[in-house]
C-alpha cells in the first residue's frame, strides 16, 4: 500500500522519502490532502544484448534439425 504525503510533510523528509522510494515502496504526494504526484523508484535498465556471447559454448548439433518424435513431442501431436 503506498504511503501518502503531503507536500508540507515531503518538503521537510525530501532525503528519508526519496531512500523509502529508491528501496521499492511507492509513495504519493498529496496537495491539499488531494493524491498529487507518485515517487517511485526509476525501473532497472534492461541488460544490452552482447552479441558472440555463447562463442565456443553451442556446437554445430545444436543446428541440426529435431528428429521426428522430438518436433511431434514439442508440437503436441
Amino acid at each position: 500500500m503506498p504511503q501518502i504525503v503531503n507536500v508540507h510533510e515531503a518538503k521537510t523528509h525530501f532525503s528519508r522519502l526519496l531512500d523509502q522510494a529508491h528501496a521499492g515502496q511507492e509513495i504519493i504526494l498529496a496537495k491539499n490532502g488531494q493524491p498529487y504526484a507518485r515517487l517511485v523508484p526509476l525501473a532497472a535498465e534492461p541488460a544490452r544484448r552482447q552479441p558472440g556471447r555463447l562463442r565456443g559454448q553451442v556446437d554445430e548439433a545444436f543446428f541440426e534439425p529435431l528428429p521426428e518424435a522430438e518436433l511431434a513431442a514439442w508440437e503436441g501431436r
